[in-house]
């Protein structure tokens, strides 16, 4: 038995050689999209980047709201405020024309009389407090009766930019004007009681702070490389759906699975060693995309992947994992007649599962649907598993319901395809 099972896998990797060239791509296609996809994401996770994102500041306030707006933005080190073009003032048309264009992401147009406006409304407001309080004069002044309409602040937002960017800049801005209007209210109140009558303190009395979880007293930060790389190298994994569903449709459409019928080998050594060579494949790919972010990510100027423990868990949940595509690989190969059916729905459904799963959009920002039908993902299991002990640094008594799950997919796929195979050949 154990002879038969080791000639099988023999005979994979035959099979396997003389497709070098799609070996090769198998396993340099995973390490080149890892660092493409890392390298772009990873300004998304840094706090402080030194790439600046150019906007536009069309002020027509010539106030301190707007002046406070252009501090803020330039203290920010995320944006560069630009308010002229080849030395002139940009005006709200030039402004939307270049946005709309794709040359600027953003242009904040800042109204007219928006720093004077905002102060006489804030005079109003304190006015009516003060007077109702008994504290000032009640006599109506006519600039305390003069109607002040809103102003708006336009954002002007280049049409390919993403929403995120959108609800983050237009949820700073409000920030930035509710503080100025704060100030100017507390700054109003103490003129209008007196100077010296009051001294209020400014600062906010609420203030944020995130607390960090920390593993062996060291602080675990998430970035880029911790989240992509677990991504990819499912997808890469599960990418050997593809040679995998290939080699056995050739097998029956040469005569080679006939040809081993005829010995006394039964179909379940046959697909045990197609299961342990596609193992070594998937665990080869696993170690080498962790090998590039341990040792090459820090040298083009990425973080280095943080495995300090987790190298013996990680490899478990890669384990399960490739046992799941060989599964889906095998049933894929079982079913499909032709090449032509198997390479493309292979490409395809692999895809399918990486974008239900969490791989290319994060689970909790999809539909609610979309949610419910993401945990039916094998990919989703073997994502949650690796984030848990990553990121969460769980014990492997909590990841095992994911790689139960992961292992009873591969049994239920295998059965199907056996199953399949012999009512077929009954027929």
């Amino acid at each position: 038995m154990v002879y038969k099972i080791w000639m099988s896998v023999v005979k994979e990797f035959l099979l396997l050689k003389r497709d070098l060239g799609g070996l090769i791509i198998l396993f340099v296609m995973p390490l080149v999209l890892v660092i493409t996809v890392t390298l772009i994401q990873d300004s998304t996770f840094k706090t402080v980047t030194d790439s600046k994102i150019s906007i536009l500041l069309v002020d027509n306030d010539k106030g301190t709201v707007s002046k406070t707006v252009f501090e803020n933005l330039e203290k920010s080190n995320l944006f560069t405020v630009v308010t002229q073009i080849d030395d002139k003032n940009i005006t709200e048309d030039i402004a939307r024309e270049n946005v709309y264009k794709g040359k600027f992401q953003l242009a904040i147009v800042i109204p007219e009389n928006l720093s004077s406006d905002l102060q006489a409304k804030v005079d109003q407001n304190v006015e009516k407090i003060v007077s109702s309080l008994g504290l000032a004069d009640s006599t109506a002044t006519k600039e305390s009766q003069r109607e002040i309409k809103e102003k708006e602040v336009k954002l002007y937002f280049d049409p390919a930019v993403q929403m995120s960017f959108k609800n983050a800049v237009m949820s700073s801005i409000d920030k930035m004007i509710s503080q100025i209007e704060t100030k100017s209210i507390y700054s109003t109140f103490e003129k209008q009681l007196g100077e010296g009558s009051t001294d209020f303190e400014q600062k906010s009395f609420i203030t944020f702070k995130e607390i960090i979880p920390k593993i062996n007293n060291k602080e675990v930060r998430p970035n880029s490389v911790q989240h992509n790389v677990p991504a990819w190298t499912l997808f890469a994994i599960f990418f050997i759906v593809i040679p995998l569903s290939i080699n056995i449709v050739k097998e029956k459409s040469q005569g080679t699975f006939v040809r081993l019928r005829t010995n006394p080998v039964s179909n379940l050594v046959v697909i045990i060693g197609k299961t342990i060579t596609y193992t070594i494949i998937c665990m080869i790919q696993f170690y080498m995309m962790v090998a590039v972010a341990v040792f090459l990510f820090p040298s083009i100027g990425l973080p280095s992947l943080n495995i300090e423990g987790h190298l013996v868990m990680m490899s478990i949940v890669a384990l399960f994992s490739g046992f799941a595509a060989i599964g889906y690989g095998i049933l894929l190969g079982t079913v499909a007649s032709t090449q032509e059916q198997s390479a493309p729905f292979g490409a395809t459904s692999v895809i399918i599962l990486a974008a239900i799963g969490g791989v290319w959009v994060p689970v909790f920002a999809m539909p609610k649907i979309m949610q419910y039908i993401a945990k039916s993902s094998p990919m989703n299991w073997a994502l949650e598993a690796f984030y848990d002990v990553l990121l969460r640094s769980v014990s492997f008594v909590e990841i095992l319901p994911k790689i139960g799950l992961l292992f009873l997919f591969f049994i239920i796929t295998t059965y199907i395809a056996l199953f399949y195979d012999k009512k077929k050949r009954t027929v």
